[in-house]
């Protein structure tokens, strides 16, 4: 559907009214050194992690409290205009990007750590405060938060709440959301709820909060979160265990969770990923254990410190029965430390690699695994395009990494993903494990679901949002009346399924 010119230009003069309502709304709660209304100032909140670009916004505001947020929805409301939350901006689709401008709410300097109880085992915080800031609190307090996104140094605790964030961990942890016990959420005009509980469990009425966990933004703004805390594990073990194929090593992956091993992280390093790392950049140990190998494991198992060794033998004997050679265990926590850095880093790294990086987070059955990165590396070829493939190999859920230097390239890579996407799907797939849909995968939602589950989801937003202010254009297909895109979310929006 195309819109014609004139209504365009309505529909930007009705936009541009609706900011500058906005504005002076806000102006009179916000001083300067919370509203941002300079060109130059918001620019910075055009993008995210992300290749996704959106519209310039008409202000941003610096939330420091649960006040703050009421007021700015509140404008944003009455002026009849979109408001998009905004955690650390460390997503990967977009999910941040202002797609129609509007306000964006800045929540990272509503960031403090209200309570935590030993006792109970939880912690009350505000959706601002950084990650690995709260892990650090919560284990001066001999308690152990687990969610360990790659990002935990600059993401926040409500950008992981809204994305259901995972990380290595999730293997034996699971993702954010199970250690969601209750959200305070506000709503488009500033009304304030509290969806969940503090106890260990609880079935009162509909679990919202459960549904609160993963809208990325659409349905409501958070404010106080309360998590679940764990006692901590007493001790850990790494396990660097290289395969000449990846097929044993995907095999191996399916031995350790049939016989139940209970690791908790089990990563995968496609050794592509790593030539395209300098050799300085890679601990000693990883460049010997290389030599010769196709895939590495990347294995992490915790618990008492006598289980926990013979747990990592029975892991490395399974690996040993599927062809694994070179198995090395790092106790200390330095060598851990080196290890997991390089995968930590890896994204970073690939992207210095490149002009452009996408990164596609998708999950398939374990089962699944090997003929994925034998269809990704035939449809690479295919399409002519770099792409690298790392991840969480035991729940199945890969970050392939598309790269390009050239604005040629693009429509290449824009095909290559579509047939990833489609590939995903035909495996028994999903098109996130952990990143969210965004903006970016919007357009290919209608392969993995069906219209009258799009429809429903739709209607639960209504619910929330009646007049669609809250982060716009996310999640679901983007209705062609919004205004423009970027270029990069232009070509997603382009995207028909079965077209590629």
């Amino acid at each position: 559907m195309r819109v014609a010119p004139t209504t365009r230009v309505r529909l930007a003069r009705r936009h541009l009214e609706r900011s500058d309502r906005a504005r002076r709304a806000l102006a009179r709660h916000f001083g300067p050194s919370q509203l941002l209304v300079d060109e130059r100032d918001c620019a910075g909140y055009r993008r995210d992690a992300s290749e996704a670009e959106g519209v310039l916004p008409a202000a941003v505001v610096l939330a420091r409290s649960g006040r703050d947020v009421e007021l700015a929805l509140r404008a944003a409301g009455e002026a009849e205009l979109p408001l998009v939350p905004r955690g650390g901006g460390t997503g990967k689709t977009g999910g941040a990007v202002p797609t129609q401008g509007g306000i964006v709410l800045d929540l990272v300097g509503f960031g403090r750590i209200l309570e935590i109880d030993p006792r109970e085992h939880l912690a009350v915080v505000e959706p601002g405060l950084i990650l690995n800031v709260f892990q650090a609190a919560v284990r001066a307090e001999g308690l152990f938060y687990a969610p360990d996104p790659n990002s935990r140094v600059a993401c926040t605790l409500g950008g992981n709440v809204a994305t259901n964030a995972g990380g290595p961990r999730a293997f034996k942890y699971g993702v954010t959301g199970r250690h969601v016990l209750g959200i305070e959420a506000f709503l488009m005009g500033g009304q304030r709820v509290f969806a969940g509980r503090r106890t260990a469990k609880g079935v009162t009425g509909y679990d919202l909060a459960s549904l609160l966990v993963g809208s990325e933004g659409t349905l409501a703004v958070f404010g106080q979160l309360t998590l679940r805390l764990l006692p901590p594990p007493e001790s850990t073990l790494t396990l660097l265990v290289p395969f000449e194929r990846m097929s044993q090593a995907a095999d191996a992956v399916m031995d350790i969770v049939a016989l139940g091993l209970g690791p908790s992280c089990v990563e995968l390093l496609d050794l592509r990923a790593l030539s395209s790392l300098p050799a300085s950049s890679l601990p000693p140990e990883l460049l010997g254990a290389a030599a010769g190998a196709q895939a590495l494991l990347l294995i992490e198992v915790d618990g008492s410190e006598q289980d926990c060794a013979a747990r990592a033998d029975r892991v490395v004997s399974t690996c040993e029965a599927r062809g694994a050679r070179g198995s090395r265990v790092a106790s200390q926590a330095a060598e851990r430390e080196r290890l997991w850095e390089v995968r930590a880093n890896m994204s970073a790294t690939l992207r210095k690699s490149a002009r452009h990086k996408l990164s596609e987070d998708i999950a398939v059955p374990r089962r699944a695994l090997g003929l994925l990165l034998d269809r990704l590396a035939a449809l690479s070829e295919r399409w002519a395009v770099r792409s690298v493939a790392y991840g969480h190999a035991g729940d199945g859920n890969l970050h392939v990494n598309f790269l390009w230097d050239e604005p040629e390239e693009a429509p290449r890579v824009q095909q290559a993903i579509a047939e990833l996407f489609e590939t995903t799907i035909a495996l028994g797939g999903t098109l996130s494990g952990e990143h969210g849909i965004g903006v970016l995968k919007a357009p290919y939602l209608p392969l993995e679901q069906s219209e009258g589950l799009i429809a429903l989801q739709r209607n639960l937003k209504q619910a929330f949002d009646p007049h669609g202010l809250l982060n716009p254009g996310k999640i679901f297909p983007r209705d062609p009346l919004e205004q423009p895109l970027g270029p990069v979310l232009e070509r997603a929006a382009r995207f028909e399924p079965g077209r590629g």
